[in-house]
């Protein structure tokens, strides 16, 4: 994992980071609805191939791998993997497990398979141990369906990685779908880029997943 600091003299972004990141602190939320249609008709499983997807797109991506150190000084990370959570239905708590990336999606599914095996039914906020600073955030709410999702995090003006919340699939005449939230920093994130990654997550679940899968 490699932490590459930002060159701030020539960062064409670096007006739009120090307003949203110093002058005037800004996150936002936005919720999309996600087809999952073609998931379905393979009989892959959701959880994966989301986790998978994510963390291809925000491999792809620098804005959504940004961070800053201990200082403020804002840097990109070589690599991210994701941080998602588990329940567990006896004590109705969660915890949180990591997966090595992949870019292969087999290899992926493997490791996040053998994590489950190891770690799923572990209790305890952190059942996977030593979840790497290079990580992002994925929950899945599979109770309830939702239009909007918030995140309320008292220090989350100085946190850049985005965070992914998942609710309940439903079907919508032929065709399936489920909401997935993303919550990014404006100072490294506009727009833009959020609409971008919903289109491109959309598009590999869609359609990219299945030649990582099956060649």
């Amino acid at each position: 994992m490699e932490f590459d600091y930002i060159r701030q003299d020539t960062w064409k972004r670096k007006e739009y980071f120090e307003h949203y990141f110093r002058r005037i602190p800004c996150t936002y939320s936005m919720t999309a609805k996600i087809n999952i249609s073609e998931l379905r008709s393979h009989g892959e499983k959701i959880y994966p191939a989301f986790l998978y997807g994510l963390s291809t797109v925000v491999n792809r991506r620098e804005e959504f791998r940004m961070s800053v150190d201990e200082q403020g000084r804002p840097g990109i990370f070589s690599e991210l993997h994701p941080c998602y959570t588990v329940f567990h239905k006896d004590s109705e708590t969660f915890s949180n497990i990591w997966t090595e990336y992949s870019p292969d999606y087999g290899e992926f599914r493997r490791r996040y398979e053998e994590d489950m095996r190891l770690y799923g039914s572990r209790e305890g906020l952190e059942a996977k141990p030593d979840t790497p600073v290079n990580s992002f955030p994925v929950s899945m709410i599979p109770w309830i369906g939702f239009e909007g999702f918030n995140l309320n995090l008292q220090k989350g003006y100085d946190y850049l990685i985005p965070i992914f919340t998942f609710g309940k699939y439903y079907q919508k005449g032929a065709e399936w779908y489920i909401p997935m939230a993303m919550q990014v920093h404006h100072a490294v994130c506009d727009g833009f880029h959020a609409g971008r990654f919903l289109n491109e997550f959309q598009s590999l679940i869609q359609n990219q997943w299945q030649r990582e899968r099956y060649g």
